[in-house]
């Protein structure tokens, strides 16, 4: 047998093995509490050829305020994509947050990508940045 043979399969499957797909994740975080912010409903949408925003998933932050996922079969394209931020649902619904909706949009240029885009939140003010 050829030794050029033998690696041929190899050779192969990394050839033939997909891509990555990209993923989008955030966290909500609370700077006064300490925590995580757990229940806020989140949107993502993407900007069409058009430039109108269309919904391509929904979650709401778990117990430690993040969402890992919008869906199992996820297949984000590179674009311009944002995430809104239902605040009046956080921390009850009695609450009257200064900022009612937190709206951060940003730009997804790695297809293969994973863009975790984190919330940093307190009663009068919010940062964003991209995480890991």
């Amino acid at each position: 047998m050829k030794m050029s043979s033998l690696f041929a399969p190899i050779a192969l499957s990394l050839i033939a093995a997909p891509a990555a797909a990209a993923e989008i994740s955030t966290h909500v975080l609370d700077l006064a509490e300490g925590v995580g912010g757990a229940n806020v409903p989140v949107t993502l949408s993407k900007r069409d050829a058009a430039g109108t925003w269309v919904e391509v998933g929904t979650a709401r932050t778990d117990q430690n305020g993040r969402v890992r996922s919008f869906g199992p079969d996820a297949d984000f394209e590179t674009g311009v994509y944002r995430l809104q931020f239902d605040m009046t649902a956080y921390p009850n619904a009695e609450a009257k947050p200064f900022f009612p909706e937190i709206t951060v949009t940003f730009r997804m240029s790695d297809k293969a990508g994973h863009y975790h885009v984190p919330v940093v939140v307190s009663p009068f003010g919010y940062s964003t940045y991209r995480g890991n």
